[in-house]
Order: structure tokens, then sequence, then C-alpha cells
């Protein structure tokens, strides 16, 4: 694993404003895409970009991964599809996860995506959908395996099966579930959803089949099946959580020092004043907050870092602040103009997220609005 390349000079920002500096590499997404691809045999590599891909930007996210081989691309909501139609090519396939909600049928063909329909009620609207315009429109069905969230039941495949008039109009181009626990290799339900996706599919017209997301991709090509749509890892969170990340990481995060102070044994700091300096300390406040996405629960153990240096969170994160030890840090490089690693080479995103009690996704995600955002260059 690479570090992430920093093409920024380490004082100066190019929104002297802002409080905290969020660099995104086009480069590490488009590498990371190229290694699941490579890695994925004769299978088809989507690209997931929902939830603006992982809080990233879609809108400069998705051309890099096309431009990488993506021709697949997987969104959750209508709404996402929309606006995502408008950054790719007019040949990119766009799949909305959630289907089509009652009423929005019409939507989906307007703009050129294909729903995955996930219940016998979208199925009926798709096919309904398809009777009003008079020719076939394409679909993916998606099977509960196991994981009791989205999908037919295998009730459900058995109708379809007893009666064919109920997929009239609809044209089958994928069949698809989801893996509960693939990031947990040795776990049984792997094996058990691969099989029941198998023997489900035998009832339904031949299509492509599809199961693993990221973490399954690394399962191995058993689980590959005819189509992999890796999301996390295009952004570099880690597969497996027992082995090393083979991944790019995408982000680095840099917060600017707002103040420095100097207190006393006893002063506390921050809101509840939990933590109390036991001896005189320099402290410095950031201009981050759990508003800006850094969570309020990533202060236990969490840090930022100035170069090869830790600095630990003192206190409770606040809504627009952050407040660390940097006693060990030689005054004369600590003004306005310094910013500290809070995601960074020696702790990334799910460093942070362990420090918090959470997944990298929920972190990646969370990475708010007000940053100033740089994306460096696709070939970094």
């Amino acid at each position: 694993m690479q570090d992430l390349p920093s093409p920024l000079p380490t004082s100066g920002w190019a929104a002297p404003g802002a409080g905290a500096l969020l660099e995104i590499s086009l480069g590490a997404i488009a590498a990371n895409y190229g290694m699941l691809n490579a890695r994925t045999g004769g299978a088809t590599c989507a690209a997931v970009v929902k939830a603006d891909a992982y809080g990233l930007g879609a809108q400069q996210v998705a051309p890099v991964l096309e431009k990488a081989g993506a021709k697949v691309f997987f969104v959750a909501h209508l709404e996402e599809g929309v606006r995502l139609r408008a950054h790719v090519s007019p040949t990119a396939l766009i799949m909305v996860l959630h289907g089509p909600m009652p009423g929005t049928e019409q939507d989906f063909t307007r703009h050129g995506l294909w729903p995955v329909l996930n219940s016998m009620e979208q199925i009926a609207g798709w096919r309904a959908h398809a009777r009003r315009v008079g020719s076939p429109l394409p679909a993916a069905i998606q099977l509960d395996t196991g994981m009791s969230r989205f999908g037919l039941s295998d009730a459900d495949v058995g109708v379809l099966a007893a009666d064919s008039t109920l997929l009239a109009g609809i044209a089958t181009r994928l069949v698809m579930s989801h893996l509960a626990c693939a990031d947990t290799p040795d776990h049984p339900a792997n094996a058990m959803q691969r099989a029941r996706l198998l023997s489900m599919a035998t009832r339904l017209p031949a299509a492509p089949l599809a199961l693993s997301a990221s973490s399954g991709i690394f399962l191995g090509p058993d689980y590959h099946l005819d189509l992999v749509r890796p999301g996390a890892a295009l952004y570099g969170l880690t597969p497996d959580a027992t082995r090393p990340n083979p991944l790019h990481p995408t982000v680095r995060l840099r917060a600017r020092i707002v103040q420095v102070r100097t207190i006393g044994a006893g002063d506390g700091v921050g809101y509840g004043l939990t933590w109390r300096a036991s001896g005189p300390r320099r402290i410095a406040t950031l201009g981050i907050g759990y508003a800006d996405g850094f969570l309020r629960h990533g202060a236990d153990g969490g840090s930022a870092w100035l170069d090869d240096r830790r600095l630990p969170i003192l206190g409770r994160i606040s809504m627009d602040s952050t407040t660390i030890d940097v006693t060990d840090v030689p005054q004369a490089v600590l003004d306005a103009t310094t910013h500290v690693d809070m995601i960074g080479p020696h702790h990334g995103v799910d460093d942070v997220a362990r420090c918090a009690g959470t997944i990298g996704y929920e972190v990646l995600t969370a990475l708010g609005s007000r940053f100033h955002r740089a994306y460096l260059p696709q070939a970094a």
C-alpha cells in the first residue's frame, strides 16, 4: 500500500478561511479500481458510487472510474442515478439498488436507469410500466439469500417460477444478492448464501449472477460469478480487518490550528471537563468538529499527527472544534498556518473508525461539506 501523495505545500491554504482541508486522490481511486478489476478475472467489475461516492463526490469520482474501465455503476436512490447520468457517458449503465418507488417508473426510463427489483410489488410496477411503453424493459432482480434485508424470498421466487406472466415485459439482465458476512472470510454464511443464490436463480430467467461487493471480492473466484460491485474498497477501506489492507488510501484530512494555550495542573479541557492536566501542558484547538463529520465518539484514544508525532485528542470533540496536546511540539512551528493530519499516512480512515467505535464506511460518508476540498489529479 502506498502513502497518499501530497502535492500541496505544507504551509498555505487554497481557502484561507477553511478550518480543514480534505484532499481526495482520484489517482488512488483509479488505482484501486484497476487492482480490483484485475483481481476479478473475467467478471465484470462495476463501481458503487452511492451516497455521493461515499461522501467523496460522485461528480468528480465517477468520470475517473469510467476512464479506468468501469462501465456499470450502482447507486442507492433514483435521485442519485439522475444526478450521476450527467457525469458519465450515455452508454454507461446505472443501476438503482432500491428500485422504483410507486409512480417513479417513468423516471427510470426517462433517464436511462435500470432498477434493481426487490419485491413482488416492484416487479408488478415495472411490468405495468413495460406494458404502458409497449416494449420489454431491462432490470436486475435481487434475491434475499439470508440477510433478511432487500430482495425476493424463496417463496416469491416460487411464485414467479409458477407463473411466467408475472415477469412479462421484464428483460432480466442480472440476478443478484448481497453477502452479510463477507468481511469474515471463514463465516459459514458466505458459502450458504452463494449456494442459495445459485439454487434460487435456476427458477428465474437465465441471467448473469452477482453476489460480491468489496469484501466478497477477496473471498476468491468462487464468489466473483459474472459481476462484482465494489464500493468501499474503491475508496481505500479495508476489506478484511484480519489482514493488511492492500488498497491505496484515498483521503487525507488536515485541520488548521486556530489557537494554542498553556494550561496548568488540574485545569480541565472541553465540555464536561472530562480531561484534566496532571501538569503544565500546551494544547491546540483545531477548526474541526463533529459537525464536519469528525465523530464525537472518536475522542477516546483518538489523535492528530504532525509529521511523525502523535498528538492525543483531549476531552470531548465539540461541534466545530477539537483539542489536542501539543506540549512536545516546538513552539516555533505552532501558529495559524500550521495544520495537522486527522486522517493521513499514520492514521487512516479505518484507524479513526476504531477510535470512534464504528466502521470506516461511517467515517468516510460523514465527512462534511465545510472542508475545503482538493481533488488530486488522476495521474498521481
